[in-house]
């Protein structure tokens, strides 16, 4: 059966981040994406907290989920439920920066791409089709106002070690 070959109809969806929350998003293959990053988030930190939901793309169509924050794996689910896109995952994260986990996610087999990873407000491009939804790209935070000054250069510097990225 041939689907139409109609222009998509581009989308753009809000994703609502919990308070105090971080949020990584991404792309993956296959039915054991919510398994495989709960095992990689929980042995990155013993303090992590962190929701994971995951858009299956054929079978039942389903948001699987796994986590071990109760509140984070709720607003994963209902984030991705609202994205609709298969093959795709949601993670919330506390007491930990996505750049802290970023590249063990990468490294799990079934993870093809990281659309986000941001504490800043986020909206996602969908492109909808006869088909399904897709994610074409995303919006994360506000755009760019200006170069950096001396100031803001001395003050970047004293965050990244107040955060204990560098010494």
């Amino acid at each position: 059966m041939a689907l139409e070959q109609q222009p998509p109809e581009l989308v753009v969806q809000t994703i609502s981040i919990p308070e105090g929350a971080n949020a990584i998003l991404g792309g993956t293959h296959f039915i054991k994406t919510a398994e495989d990053i709960y095992e990689t988030l929980a042995e990155s930190s013993p303090q992590i907290k962190f929701g994971v939901a995951f858009c299956e793309a054929s079978g039942k169509c389903l948001v699987r989920s796994e986590g071990n924050d109760a509140e984070l794996v709720r607003a994963a689910e209902g984030e991705a439920l609202k994205l609709g896109c298969g093959h795709t995952f949601v993670i919330f994260l506390r007491d930990a920066f996505p750049v802290s986990v970023l590249n063990r996610i990468k490294l799990v087999s079934e993870v093809t791409c990281i659309f986000a990873a941001t504490a800043n407000p986020l909206q996602v491009i969908i492109a909808r089709t006869g088909q399904g939804r897709g994610i074409v790209g995303v919006i994360d935070g506000s755009p760019t106002r200006g170069i950096e000054t001396d100031a803001d250069k001395t003050e970047r510097r004293g965050l990244l070690r107040k955060f204990g990225y560098k010494k």
